[in-house]
């Protein structure tokens, strides 16, 4: 995500310095415009994106010579992760003696919504903060809302990983039934998309539905992550949750089966026979 972002904010003017734990990712921004930086303490600016798995591995990049240059800058670290607010919250606290601001911004769109600049925001933190923030955020965000404190953002997130989850545990059992009815499954997804069923996550997903190449995407050991970030918030609001422990379960046994780095519409082939012993998502 962190490289349509990068290109989507340098396409529209906006000076970007990037670091990336793989070197060759942040060259290949060179030639957008971008400023490669040797180290994330020599990326220290105004405003600061961290587009990461989670917050853990943020953490173990904040070493003693990034807080410095985060500080030293006044930084207002922008934290994208999927995570939980406790997560985010705590490391807010922490870095706030150092003289470095926190939000937490996570999103949803996936790669398209990244290129076009059209991704949801979920916010988090401090009414100044997100002013601050906000004219890097409009431009790779279609949908910002101001949620609440710190923290905020990464709940809602969670919200919307459970609806994501069961749109696609729900859409793979359709197109098993379909297929194994006799109907065109291209058939289908016109019919789904032009009706009630109809949403974002089809439109973007059914190409891997209808050819079953999980490429990625979003990650399934992401969607797990996610899931159980969602299950711990959801037993702290003492809420009675039913169809969460089933999409959490559905996609463990999904990364059980060795498809953790393959795009989570692979859920799809818990209801699909395996055919002529030719598995899509096992282990190459």
């Amino acid at each position: 995500m962190g490289l349509p972002i990068a290109r989507t904010l340098l396409s529209a003017g906006m000076p970007t310095t990037v670091w990336n734990r793989t070197r060759s990712k942040a060259d290949a921004l060179a030639a957008d415009g971008a400023v490669v930086a040797g180290s994330v303490a020599e990326a220290a600016a105004d405003v600061v994106l961290s587009v990461l798995p989670d917050v853990p591995q943020l953490r173990s990049l904040l070493d003693e010579e990034t807080m410095a240059a985060l500080g030293a800058a006044g930084s207002l670290l922008v934290v994208m992760s999927t995570t939980s607010a406790d997560l985010v919250q705590a490391l807010g606290e922490d870095l706030a003696p150092h003289g470095i601001r926190v939000l937490d911004a996570p999103m949803s769109g996936g790669v398209a919504g990244a290129a076009a600049g059209s991704l949801s925001l979920m916010i988090g933190g401090a009414a100044a903060d997100v002013t601050r923030a906000r004219p890097v955020l409009e431009i790779i965000g279609g949908t910002l809302t101001h949620l609440g404190e710190l923290g905020a953002g990464s709940v809602t997130k969670l919200c919307n990983q459970i609806v994501v989850a069961g749109t696609l545990a729900s859409l793979g059992e359709a197109f098993a039934l379909a297929r194994a009815s006799g109907i065109d499954p291209a058939q289908l997804a016109q019919v789904l998309g032009g009706g009630l069923a109809a949403g974002e996550v089809l439109r973007q997903k059914q190409d891997k539905l209808l050819t079953r190449d999980y490429s990625l995407g979003g990650s399934t050991d992401n969607q797990v992550k996610d899931l159980l970030y969602a299950t711990a918030a959801i037993e702290a609001a003492d809420v009675p949750a039913r169809l969460l422990p089933v999409l959490l379960d559905a996609f463990q046994e999904l990364v059980e089966r060795g498809a953790g780095q393959q795009d989570h519409a692979a859920i799809q082939e818990l209801f699909l026979p395996v055919e002529d012993g030719a598995d899509p998502i096992a282990p190459a």
